[in-house]
């Protein structure tokens, strides 16, 4: 299922190879975002274009909408969306955490209130694996309780508990039967408080689960925090078995976290930013590559030479293309796969509120999350990471 092929020896970064029904994938990888179904603004032909190998999915979401009738209709995610790649799906944890005011955390599940028609519902941990097989995603998340980032240590404590024994009750179900090639995936909660993650880390790991993911990192901690945690927790976790660190994060998290030996990482970033007109761009070792002086098509240097360097020192920049100094600014948009069009060509589209904007500015965006993930692959290959 997951094989290491090599281990950094400048730090705890990994290469690997992620086998799943769909596909393999090489890691560390970048899961687009797809919650409803759909990353926004891109169809199935643009994301392969880019290079996307794998997208990440919503349990809950899909659960309401448009509900496991029609998803058994269409005969599963993957047919319905047109995708043939691997898929990943989140349990809807996360959603116990952002939609707080509406559910209600019991010691079998999660009742809540639809945020669409305000229907009852629960969630269980049994529930929302055989939801998934319906789906038919390719690794499913169990059912986890993620508590605030400003949650008390004793809420964390129980967010703990909870989250064992909802994956022994998942742990139970699998046993009963499952989707036959389908990974699961337990999530790692604990808060910032070490003594808690460890404790959930080695609660998980006796259950034997295919993966293991660090919940509970995006919901408010600093980055300081963030790599504090990844520092003690990631050489804890199993070796030989994919290390996924949820909803992290900017460009720079990705770097630390992948030296820090994470191997998978989804975040929402790269096209809610470009929907509000904000790209993300890589910076040549000479200066900035929104420079008027720089013309189009001129060679930069790759992401690979940044690596060896404190993030700190920033390898990529952002613009938001809406400021009125890109109104004739007519370089490119980036030197890849939009250097066909220029800035103010892409300013213009969201002046008017064409709707190819912000198409053109998420092509942008997950285009770069997704080279910064092959430039970083390389760099592990190659020493520099």
């Amino acid at each position: 299922m997951f094989k290491l092929l090599k281990k950094s020896q400048k730090s705890q970064a990994r290469l690997g190879k992620l086998k799943t029904a769909h596909g393999e994938i090489s890691t560390p990888f970048f899961m687009p975002i797809a919650t409803k179904g759909a990353v926004k603004n891109l169809d199935t032909p643009e994301l392969e274009g880019l290079g996307a190998e794998i997208i990440l999915s919503n349990t809950y979401h899909l659960y309401l909408q448009p509900g496991m009738k029609i998803m058994k209709k269409a005969g599963g995610l993957h047919k319905f969306m047109d995708w043939p790649g691997p898929i990943l799906t989140d349990s809807g944890g996360f959603q116990v955490f952002s939609l707080s005011k509406i559910r209600k955390i019991l010691p079998g599940g999660v009742e809540f209130r639809s945020h669409i028609d305000g229907s009852k519902h629960l969630l269980t941990p049994k529930s929302v694996l055989e939801i998934q097989k319906v789906i038919g995603s390719d690794i499913a998340m169990i059912l986890d309780v993620c508590p605030s980032s400003t949650a008390k240590r004793e809420e964390v404590a129980q967010a703990v508990e909870t989250t064992f024994q909802w994956a022994k009750q998942a742990k139970l179900a699998l046993s009963r039967g499952t989707l036959k090639e389908q990974l699961h995936f337990a999530i790692i909660q604990g808060g910032v408080f070490k003594d808690l993650r460890l404790k959930s880390l080695k609660e998980l790991v006796e259950l034997d689960f295919n993966g293991y993911a660090v919940g509970g990192l995006a919901v408010g901690e600093s980055n300081s925090q963030m790599y504090e945690v990844l520092n003690y927790l990631a050489p804890q976790m199993p070796e030989n078995k994919p290390r996924y660190l949820m909803g992290v994060g900017t460009p720079e998290n990705i770097v630390e976290a992948v030296r820090r030996g994470v191997d998978m990482f989804d975040c929402v970033i790269p096209t809610r930013e470009a929907r509000h007109g904000r790209l993300y761009l890589p910076l040549s070792l000479r200066g900035s590559s929104s420079d008027r002086g720089n013309p189009a098509g001129s060679p930069r240097r790759p992401i690979t030479d940044f690596l060896g360097m404190t993030t700190k020192n920033k390898f990529y920049e952002t613009i938001n293309i809406s400021n009125a100094k890109f109104r004739d600014d007519f370089s490119p948009i980036n030197n890849s796969n939009l250097k066909q069009y220029t800035k103010a060509y892409l300013h213009h589209l969201f002046k008017t509120g064409e709707p190819l904007g912000m198409r053109l500015a998420t092509l942008n965006n997950v285009g770069f999350y997704l080279q910064l993930m092959a430039e970083i692959r390389k760099g592990i290959s190659k020493g520099k990471l």
